[in-house]
């Protein structure tokens, strides 16, 4: 079903654990907890798929479901001999949570404008290799859009993505050598170098590492301190897939966008960002079947149910083998899925236990 979520695998000299603890936390860690049927779900329909689920054989390799409805934690799910205090690699939703630290560094001054070049981030990089007008023309839109213009793919060993997560340091140089192959925002190509450009992009501008820069400006307002980076030796996290987070976690992470960035009193980042990052920006020319149909800032965009009443678009954080945090705006709802499934058949399988169970249980 879904073709363009890319498999990654990470070779790093460096893992760091980061602990995170300050003031203007939630009240409390815990998620408020309520039921299906008290949030206007059909409990029938969702034990069907936990019960699928249990099955293994028509979702293997799942180790998470859960399932926010009004704000109200509702499922909440464990497989495979997993438990809600592990953390889970991330994958690629990671980079929907480096797109909230660019929005956030956007909100507060510290990022001028998306148009800003790449290169005018690093001004001391006088050797760069490669160079032309289309790389001196390359933005920050252009990274968040997945349209660099770059040769940057994942497919092979050999690809320069692989290469990029072989290396101990100098991530961001590797990505600014390399060889463009068409206009910046004109091709979607997926692209995790940019993204972890953004990590030396933020360190540029802030003095903070990306780690430190989200611990202070997000994830100390969403009360999440037990979280693992994956680090080169510099002390760059792979913001393109490195994030390691409890699933708990993950779903307030998609509560806090599904309400458009404010938490209680507190606006984390701006409605404006999120309306923005949830926008239809590259649309993709695919097969009816397909349920993702384009891209925005760092976020899938998934059709609506076809089979249901529902009429506005889903927004996906995915990653490979199977991480998912899915926000539906319409029914005020979100769903967080991990796994680590071993072929792509699998992977796909969230989406489609969306559209076949999920949404179709919402009944007022």
């Amino acid at each position: 079903m879904f073709k363009k979520i890319l498999i990654i695998s990470f070779i790093f000299s460096v893992v760091v654990s980061c602990q995170s603890s300050n003031e203007n936390q939630m009240p409390s860690k815990e998620l408020r907890v309520s039921t299906p049927e008290e949030q206007g779900l059909n409990p029938q329909k969702l034990n069907e798929l936990i019960n699928e689920i249990r099955n293994f054989d028509d979702y293997p390799d799942l180790h998470s479901l859960l399932v926010i409805r009004n704000g109200y934690l509702v499922v909440e799910e464990y497989f495979d001999g997993y438990d809600k205090g592990d953390l889970h690699m991330l994958q690629s939703v990671s980079k929907s949570i480096t797109s909230a630290l660019v929005g956030i560094a956007f909100d507060r001054g510290i990022i001028e404008n998306l148009d800003q070049k790449i290169l005018s981030f690093f001004p001391d990089y006088k050797d760069i290799e490669n160079l032309d007008d289309r790389k001196k023309a390359m933005t920050l839109e252009d990274i968040l859009t997945m349209r660099t213009g770059t040769d940057y793919h994942e497919r092979g060993w050999d690809s320069p993505h692989f290469r990029l997560n072989r290396l101990s340091s100098c991530w961001d140089i590797f990505y600014l050598n390399r060889p463009m192959i068409s206009e910046p925002g004109t091709k979607f190509q997926y692209d995790s170098g940019g993204v972890i450009l953004l990590s030396a992009i933020l360190k540029n501008l802030t003095g903070m590492h990306a780690d430190e820069f989200a611990d202070k400006y997000l994830f100390n307002y969403l009360n999440i301190s037990d979280l693992r980076w994956y680090k080169n030796s510099e002390g760059h996290p792979h913001t393109g897939g490195g994030l390691h987070l409890l699933p708990r976690d993950m779903a307030k992470f998609g509560l806090l966008y599904l309400n458009r960035g404010k938490l209680g009193d507190k606006q984390v980042i701006s409605s404006k960002w999120v309306d923005e990052s949830f926008e239809l920006r590259v649309e993709f020319d695919n097969s009816v079947e397909d349920p993702v149909i384009g891209y925005g800032y760092l976020w899938w965009i998934l059709k609506p149910n076809p089979n249901g009443a529902q009429k506005e678009n889903i927004a996906a954080a995915m990653g490979a083998h199977g991480q998912y945090i899915f926000v539906i705006p319409e029914h005020d709802m979100v769903v967080v899925v991990t796994a680590n499934t071993s072929n792509r058949t699998d992977q796909d399988k969230p989406i489609s236990f969306l559209y076949t169970h999920i949404l179709p249980s919402v009944e007022h």
